[in-house]
């Protein structure tokens, strides 16, 4: 990950590419219906009955491959409710519908992140400021150095352990993200402001910790630690697998990094263009595209943020031949060979850069 070269393309050619890919953005909005409604209803369903067949087993099954069966249930369950359903909801893809348990701004999911948070967060500042040193938070979390253009501290000689730390409690890092806890600590923000957002934040993770780590185990009575153990690691397996898609799809070789001053007079062509360098995809079939929430094209998402996330593999093809077109590069590759990038950037940028030689 580096500082963007200039595009070569003309001005001329950015103001084709931006006619074009709103042209492939048109084409799908304007022919939104019933079939995009049946599929985000059919994943709430799911996620629902998902999450009752795992609470069953686990408060009433006997021997360890009922509990295995309620953890894997349950942890579909939240996967489904994090990625496809709430992530996709709140990034408005459904506010067209009019439906009330469809609506970006009143709608909450199951993780202990705040949705007015996230609301802010992500849909705001990241995909405004996608890539930009300085102003997109998600680079590296606030946490990780994942470029030379990130001044090197000694605490990321911790930075493998921060990242896997990270990784096991990912609905806490995404969570405490519009907390800007940088921005109170150096000044930039009121004690009270901090203090409400931070309080915002305890409230969300108290209400999750309280549904899965008390009420329900209490329900269980004497399966309670069974219950207790098994709602854990559902959490822990949907903490690891969003952590997953989402950093391949940010962190991988090739994405590019941009200064503030690069992003000056952007146009929506411009934007486009640092939307698809700043991201990359995931190769695999359907379920696996589902159960990453439709992430695994993280390219099409951050060029059309509020566009049903399922209709993405039909634009991708029309997106790839643009770059094929364009000579822009189209960042896509499988699940391994992606994080394995990920991963050579977290140990590279572990160590001091070294020191110019005279």
């Amino acid at each position: 990950m580096s500082f963007a070269t200039p595009t070569t393309l003309s001005r001329e050619q950015v103001s084709d590419f931006e006619r074009e890919v709103n042209a492939i953005c048109d084409d799908i909005m304007n022919n939104l219906g019933q079939a995009d409604v049946d599929h985000i209803r059919n994943m709430i369903r799911i996620s629902r009955a998902s999450e009752i067949g795992g609470r069953a087993l686990l408060h009433f099954g006997m021997g360890p491959l009922s509990w295995i069966a309620g953890v894997l249930a349950l942890a579909n369950a939240k996967i489904l409710d994090n990625m496809e359903i709430g992530h996709n909801v709140m990034h408005g893809q459904y506010d067209w519908t009019g439906d009330p348990a469809l609506n970006s701004q009143t709608f909450e999911w199951d993780i202990a992140c705040d949705g007015e948070q996230w609301r802010h967060s992500h849909n705001v500042t990241h995909h405004t400021y996608t890539n930009i040193l300085g102003k997109d938070r998600d680079l590296g979390y606030s946490l990780l150095r994942m470029t030379d253009e990130q001044k090197w501290k000694p605490r990321h000689w911790f930075q493998p352990l921060a990242n896997l730390m990270l990784a096991m409690g990912f609905q806490y890092g995404v969570g405490s993200h519009d907390l800007e806890i940088g921005r109170y600590t150096h000044g930039a923000m009121p004690k009270a402001e901090f203090k409400a957002r931070l309080d915002r934040f305890l409230t969300k993770v108290g209400k999750v910790w309280f549904k899965d780590y008390l009420l329900f185990p209490a329900l269980a009575l004497w399966s309670a630690p069974r219950v207790l153990a098994g709602n854990f690691c559902a959490n822990l397996i949907r903490n690891l697998w969003t952590y997953l898609i989402i950093f391949c799809g940010h962190f991988t070789e090739g994405v590019a990094i941009y200064r503030e001053e690069d992003t000056r007079n952007e146009t929506r062509g411009d934007w486009y263009i640092r939307q698809l360098s700043g991201s990359s995809n995931l190769t695999g079939g359907r379920l696996f595209h589902i159960m990453s929430g439709h992430l695994s094209h993280q390219i099409e998402h951050h060029l059309f943020p509020d566009m049903p996330a399922h209709r993405y593999p039909e634009v991708a093809p029309q997106i790839q031949a643009l770059c094929r077109k364009y000579g822009l590069f189209y960042n896509t590759g499988s699940l391994f060979k992606q994080y394995w990038t990920v991963m050579k950037r977290i140990m590279t940028h572990t160590l001091p850069p070294k020191r110019a030689t005279v």
